[in-house]
């Protein structure tokens, strides 16, 4: 199972890097009167940690509001 979780890494990996190669032509993002020109994939990779720092503190602060809404723990 370990090599089956290694290939299915190198894989994907592999499909990120040929995405990246082929998208690497410069776009223009402009955002309340700012702009800044970056390639596609790097703008894509920036749009998707974003994405995942904000959902991870999302679903934390559910969970820690859930908790204290049960009431203190035992103990």
């Amino acid at each position: 199972m370990r090599w089956f979780h290694l290939a299915v890494i190198i894989l994907f990996a592999a499909v990120v890097l040929v995405f990246a190669l082929q998208n690497f032509e410069w776009v223009t993002l402009s955002f309340l009167g700012m702009s800044i020109r970056t390639p596609l994939a790097v703008l894509i990779v920036v749009i998707y940690l974003l994405g995942t720092v904000t959902g991870g503190t999302l679903i934390a602060l559910v969970r820690r509001s859930m908790r204290g809404a049960r009431g203190p723990s035992p103990g």
